[in-house]
């Protein structure tokens, strides 16, 4: 978690969430501050990824209710995989969202799908508001631009995949407003293997092509 040191006046400083850690993507966020996407490391961030994925404001993520030892079991599998990433974006020295990329064909989606070369999946938890601080109008739009930012940066991608619960109308308005565009609901069939069980998803698959984020994002040079 973030340390803090007591100065000679008696006041707390906070020092910046790993700050020692190396960054994949830095983007500035007008109105909002700087956001850094680190990969996960499955130990240094467990109290931070826990409190969040195992909470019921995050029941869309399907770990509600996970323990401690089952989250870092799940991103020790992750960090496993060169098809599946995890991230976490730190803004301005605090956790902000946890951040999901994925292969299409190497996914469950892929079965519900026809996947094209240059597909790049994402999931997306934004965390809870820092202690002292609201939720700023807009937020989430910033974050989710920065975070298909760095995801259509590596080489040949075309098209960013998500599959947002399809209960889940609230990300599905958000998605949309942003550029995505619906392609219909998809059941994603249950996994249960030993290291990791996730439950059949009714979801709703949206599509965003490189061309229409460049288009509207004031982020995209």
């Amino acid at each position: 978690m973030t340390a803090t040191n007591t100065t000679d006046t008696g006041a707390t400083t906070r020092e910046p969430y790993a700050a020692g850690r190396a960054a994949v993507h830095e983007q500035p966020v007008q109105g909002f501050g700087t956001v850094r996407v680190l990969p996960v490391d499955p130990h240094a961030d467990l109290d931070v990824v826990h409190a969040w994925v195992s909470a019921e404001r995050a029941a869309y993520w399907g770990m509600t209710g996970f323990t401690r030892q089952q989250v870092l079991e799940t991103f020790l599998h992750l960090d496993s995989l060169d098809t599946h990433h995890a991230f976490l974006a730190v803004k301005d020295g605090v956790p902000a969202a946890l951040f999901q990329t994925y292969e299409p064909g190497a996914d469950r989606v892929g079965e519900c799908y026809e996947v094209e070369p240059g597909d790049i999946g994402i999931h997306l938890l934004i965390g809870p508001p820092a202690p002292g601080s609201g939720r700023l109008p807009g937020w989430s739009a910033a974050l989710l631009d920065a975070f298909t930012a760095y995801a259509l940066t590596g080489p040949g991608r075309r098209r960013v995949v998500v599959e947002p619960d399809a209960r889940n109308t609230k990300a599905v308005e958000r998605l949309t407003r942003q550029g995505f565009v619906p392609a219909g609901d998809i059941v994603l069939p249950e996994i249960d293997l030993p290291e990791v069980h996730l439950a059949e998803k009714h979801a709703r698959l949206l599509f965003l092509t490189r061309e229409s984020f460049e288009e509207g994002s004031p982020s995209a040079g």
